[in-house]
């Protein structure tokens, strides 16, 4: 811990892998905490309330996942301005960037709760959610949605965190969090029998005091550039441009991610409920490999956009390469894990034989295909790191959303199994990354001059 605190904050000296190391282990043990509440919340529905929950809580997780898509991308906007100008070493810029930032992560929590209340029993109908998970399912988003600006302003403000180098406090807001959040689960759904209620009504107040703790941290960063007070709040022009420039652009993209996400939600609620029960237990279990890609995708954002605005160009470069191969190693050995141990680990949540049956099939099929979707997260987070998020982001959406959606238009319907819907996955990530490295190597996303290695 004391390596750590020594080397938060300027990345733009020193040993390149293990600065993303330094950086990326905080930000793994966080997502950890974040992704460990969310799976008890699982196991405690689906062991304690039952398979229709579960699938209810399974159907809700794509529309979930839409919306945090959302703000997460426009959030990464305000962590390359940010970054960027603290690398330069431009105080005035990182100021007004955390201010104009968390008064738009506001503004954004505001419209999506309305929206989202309003619009939840015609998002599930649209995916075909199943008439016995249906009820549920609008219960625990219109909950979800009611803890929306809590967690958006969280997220904005770990975000200014990451920017500055520093990923310990957004971990130890984490472990705040899921502490309550499982406690909570124990009370309101064991003890107090709320059910689906139950398990919502924790993740809305979990949320809510994640976001007064990066709040209240922010506000006593006494002296230090990126401290925030509300009364300085406002949407300074120049750094709303280039926060949305960055941000719209990544937005988009995870908003065509989870829609295409969705319409496998459908594909799969097609199949019955055992089909999304299964899907959903697969979903928590697969939790190590993404949780660890988005984790090393933060770090080369961060360390990309610090590298970039202090001119560092190779070095940029140089953390791709290295977050490659730290990112391939550990998906060997999770693929690896989950195709042997799939079963006993998917009985964590769920002792139904049927269910069962349906998942270890999928994480048999889709686990080892993993390796082919590393680039596809690392390369546009370099990307946006040094402000270029337009280009990455039609590539991927092609590669992975436009493609994917003929795929489950046209093949599915002939070929109407959980495999080929499962297909759409390995096949699309080859594609887009194969794209991706084409614009890496050729495009003009960075200048190719090598200014101050460090």
């Amino acid at each position: 811990m004391r390596m750590l605190r020594q080397n938060t904050g300027d990345i733009t000296k020193g040993v390149i892998w293990k600065q993303l190391l330094i950086f990326f282990f905080p930000l793994w043990f966080g997502t950890f905490f974040q992704q460990l509440y969310n799976t008890v919340d699982t196991v405690v529905v689906g062991r304690f309330v039952g398979k229709t929950a579960l699938a209810a809580v399974g159907s809700a997780g794509a529309v979930v996942s839409l919306t945090v898509g959302i703000f997460t991308g426009l959030s990464s906007g305000a962590v390359v301005l940010i970054a960027q100008h603290y690398g330069a070493r431009q105080a005035d810029g990182v100021r007004r960037g955390v201010h104009t930032a968390m008064l738009l992560a506001l503004v954004i929590g505001i419209i999506f709760t309305a929206a989202g209340v309003a619009l939840t029993p015609w998002s599930l109908e649209a995916m075909g959610t199943t008439e016995e998970a249906l009820p549920g399912a609008i219960l625990y988003l219109r909950v979800y949605f009611l803890g929306m600006v809590p967690n958006v302003v969280y997220n904005m403000g770990t975000g200014v965190l990451r920017a500055i180098g520093d990923s310990q406090r957004p971990l130890y807001f984490l472990i705040a969090a899921s502490v309550c959040n499982i406690v909570l689960d124990l009370v309101l759904v064991v003890g107090l029998h709320w059910g689906v209620l139950g398990v919502a009504a924790a993740t809305a107040v979990s949320q809510l005091l994640s976001a007064v703790l990066v709040v209240a941290s922010l506000m006593r960063s006494h002296g230090e550039m990126y401290q925030f007070s509300p009364r300085q709040m406002t949407l300074d022009r120049s750094s709303l441009r280039k926060t949305m420039q960055v941000g719209v652009p990544a937005a988009l993209q995870s908003v065509m991610y989870s829609s295409s996400n969705i319409v496998i939600q459908a594909a799969v609620n097609s199949f019955g409920t055992d089909a999304v029960a299964a899907w959903t237990a697969y979903g928590k279990m697969d939790v190590l490999f993404w949780m660890s890609l988005n984790a090393m995708a933060l770090s080369i954002t961060t360390f990309a956009g610090q590298n970039y605005g202090a001119g560092q160009y190779g070095r940029v470069r140089q953390g791709v390469r290295s977050a490659a191969v730290m990112s391939a190693g550990f998906t060997l050995v999770l693929s690896t894990l989950m195709t042997v141990f799939a079963r006993p680990i998917l009985t964590v949540f769920t002792p139904d034989p049927q269910v069962l049956e349906i998942g270890v099939e999928m994480v048999r099929f889709l686990a080892p295909c993993y390796i082919t979707y590393i680039l596809v997260e690392l390369l546009p987070g370099a990307m946006r790191g040094a402000g270029k998020s337009l280009v990455p982001m039609l590539i991927s959406v092609f590669g992975v959303c436009v493609l994917r959606l003929v795929w489950l238009f046209t093949v599915v319907p002939v070929y109407h199994t959980i495999t080929v819907v499962e297909a759409s996955y390995p096949i699309t990530w080859t594609v887009t990354t194969l794209a991706l490295l084409v614009y890496y190597r050729w495009g003009n996303w960075m200048p190719r001059e090598e200014v101050r290695e460090g």
